[in-house]
C-alpha cells in the first residue's frame, strides 16, 4: 500500500506548491478542500494544513474538524494552519503591527529539534500574513523565531504537531524543502517510495484489475498527457485499447496528419476522425471563452459517443487528465476558485454508457514526463510543449472564423519552427500565438494597412501552476516578427506577452 500525505486546502495560492515539494521528496500526497476531507483520514500517514487568504479572526474563516487528526496523526500547520492551531487551541492571534510579507531570517531556532535538522543558521524564510501569533496554544513551546516574529515556529508538547508562520514550500525559503522532509520523514516516518517506476507498476496492476476484459476508447491529442496515458493503458490491456484522434479544426498547422504518423510506430491502435466542420460550425459567432470550452467539450463527447458505439464491449473512456486540471476545476465554497473549466474533467452525460479511466489524474506535468521516460517513450514526444484541449479556440480572442484559424495556424507554425531553429524550444515550457480582436494601422510598401495583431507567448514552468515569461533574445523576436508579417497575409503587427502567472494565466482565455 502506497503511503500518502493529506494536504487540507484553505485557499492559499501556495497549496499546490506544498504538494509539489512533497512529491519531490518521493512521497505521494493528495489535496482536499478543508470542508470536504476524505472519509478515511486514517489511511494517511501525516497531514499538512495550508495557508489561506482568510484571517482566523474573521467570522467566515475556514474551520476544519481536526478531531480525527490533531494528536492522532503527525500534523504540520503552515501560516494560516499555524494560526488556526494557536487561535482555536488556547493561544492568541492578533493583527500584525505591519503586514509581514517577504523575506525574513530564522534568527533563532532549537537546533536540537528534529524539525530543524540540517537547517542553516539565519536561514531565509518567506512570510505572507497580516496576523501574528501573540501567545501560543496550550501545552506548546516556541522552537523558532525571526527578528520580527517571536513565535515563527512551535510544537505541541506530547504530540507530533508542529506549526510555522512562514511558507517552506516557496522557492524563497532556502531550507524549506529540508524542513518539510524533516517533518514527513524524520518525525512522521513516511517512506519515500513515490517514484516513476513504482507509479507505473502500481498503475498497470490497477488498470488491469479495473478494466478486466472490457475495451477502452482513448482520445489522443499528440500531447504528452494523452500519449503517456495511452502507453500506460496499452501496456496494461494491449489491443483492448482503441485510440481516437479527433480533428476539431483548431489544431496546429498540419497537426492532424503529423500526429497520426507519430503514433503509427508506437504500436497503438489509432483511428483519425475529422470532425473539424462540426466544431467550427458550432463555434461560429461565439466569443465567450467558457461557452467555447463547453461547446467543444460537448462535441468532443458526442464524437466519442458515436465512435464508442462502433467498438464492441467499449465500456471506458480514457483521458489524459492531470492533477492541475483537477485542482483548477474544483469549486469549493471559498478555498478553491474555478479559474476555467476543462473539457476533460468531470462526469460524462448519463446517456453515454462509458465510465472514465484517468491514469494520470494524480500527477503533475513533470511527473507525467518522468513516467513516460521510465516507459522508454521518445524524448522528443515527452518534450513537446503543452497545447490546450480546446486548441486555437481559446487563442482566438472573440469570435472564431475559418479565416482566423488559418491565419493563426500560419503564425504559430512560424513561431514554433523559429524556436526550434534557434535552439530555444527546449528552454521554453509552452509557447504559442494569440489572435487579438484588434485591428491596427500599418504601412506596407506605399500603402496604408488596417489589419490584425497577434501576440506571442512563451513561458517557463514546471507544471503550469505558476509560470514566468521567457526573456527571448531581441534578435529572435525581431526576425520572427518580420517573418510573420512578411509571410502571413492579414497580420501587420506582432507583440510579445511579458506577463507571469500569477497574476496572468498562461492562456489568454
Amino acid at each position: 500500500m502506497q503511503e500518502k500525505v493529506l494536504i487540507l486546502d484553505f485557499g492559499s495560492q501556495y497549496t499546490q506548491l506544498i504538494a509539489r515539494r512533497v512529491r519531490e521528496l518521493f512521497i505521494f500526497c493528495e489535496i482536499y478542500p478543508f470542508n470536504n476531507p476524505p472519509a478515511d483520514i486514517s489511511s494517511f500517514k501525516a497531514v499538512i494544513l495550508s495557508g489561506s487568504p482568510f484571517s482566523v479572526r474573521s467570522e467566515d474563516a475556514p474551520h476544519p474538524d481536526l478531531t480525527k487528526i490533531k494528536g492522532k496523526l503527525p500534523l504540520l500547520g503552515v501560516c494560516y494552519g499555524a494560526q488556526y492551531l494557536a487561535h482555536f487551541f488556547g493561544g492568541q492571534v492578533s493583527p500584525s503591527k505591519s503586514r509581514e510579507y517577504g523575506r525574513a531570517k530564522l534568527s533563532s531556532f532549537n537546533d536540537k529539534e528534529p524539525f530543524f535538522k540540517g537547517v542553516s543558521p539565519n536561514s531565509q524564510v518567506w512570510m505572507s500574513h497580516a496576523d501574528t501569533i501573540l501567545t501560543l496554544p496550550n501545552e506548546s513551546e516556541c522552537i523558532g523565531s525571526t527578528e520580527d516574529v517571536k513565535n515563527a515556529a512551535f510544537k505541541i508538547i506530547g504530540e507530533q504537531t508542529y506549526a510555522i508562520q512562514f511558507h517552506p514550500e516557496v522557492y524563497h525559503s532556502s531550507d524549506g524543502k529540508q524542513i518539510i522532509e524533516n517533518f514527513l520523514v524524520n518525525i512522521a516516518g513516511v517512506k519515500q517510495e513515490w517514484t516513476p517506476d513504482s507509479f507505473v507498476d502500481m498503475t498497470l496492476k490497477d488498470l488491469k484489475h479495473k478494466i478486466g476484459d472490457d475495451k477502452v476508447i482513448l482520445g489522443l491529442s499528440g500531447g504528452v498527457d494523452s500519449s503517456v496515458a495511452a502507453m500506460l493503458l496499452h501496456k496494461s490491456i494491449g489491443t483492448q485499447l482503441n485510440c481516437i484522434f479527433v480533428n476539431n479544426g483548431l489544431l496546429r498547422k498540419n497537426e492532424f496528419k503529423e500526429v497520426l504518423e507519430q503514433y503509427s510506430g508506437m504500436g497503438l491502435n489509432v483511428k483519425g476522425v475529422d470532425a473539424s466542420n462540426q466544431f467550427l460550425d458550432a463555434l461560429e459567432g461565439v466569443s465567450d471563452p467558457e461557452t467555447k470550452r463547453k461547446i467543444i467539450g460537448k462535441i468532443f463527447i458526442d464524437v466519442f459517443d458515436t465512435e464508442s458505439k462502433k467498438v464492441d464491449r467499449a465500456m471506458w473512456l480514457g483521458q489524459g487528465t492531470i492533477y492541475p486540471d483537477v485542482i483548477e476545476s474544483i469549486s469549493v465554497n471559498g478555498p478553491s476558485a474555478t479559474i476555467k473549466s476543462h473539457h476533460n474533467v468531470g462526469g460524462l452525460p448519463q446517456y453515454m454508457k462509458l465510465d472514465l479511466v484517468e491514469p494520470l489524474r494524480m500527477l503533475f506535468k513533470d511527473e507525467v514526463r518522468r513516467v513516460g521516460k521510465s516507459m522508454g517513450m521518445d524524448p522528443a514526444l515527452l518534450g513537446r510543449h503543452p497545447f490546450p484541449g480546446p486548441g486555437l479556440a481559446i487563442r482566438i480572442l472573440g469570435d472564431i472564423t475559418r479565416e482566423k484559424v488559418n491565419i493563426l495556424q500560419e503564425v504559430d507554425a512560424i513561431f514554433i519552427q523559429a524556436l526550434k531553429k534557434w535552439d530555444l524550444y527546449d528552454q521554453v515550457w509552452q509557447a504559442g500565438a494569440i489572435f487579438l480582436p484588434v485591428n491596427t494601422v500599418g504601412v506596407m510598401g506605399d500603402e496604408r494597412t488596417y489589419e490584425n495583431c497577434v501576440a506571442l507567448r512563451a513561458v517557463q514552468s514546471t507544471d503550469g501552476m505558476t509560470a514566468d515569461w521567457v526573456d527571448l533574445p531581441y534578435a529572435f523576436l525581431q526576425k520572427t516578427s518580420n517573418d510573420i508579417i512578411n509571410n502571413v497575409k492579414g497580420i501587420n503587427r506582432v507583440v510579445y506577452d511579458i506577463s507571469s502567472k500569477p497574476p496572468a494565466t498562461i492562456e489568454w482565455e
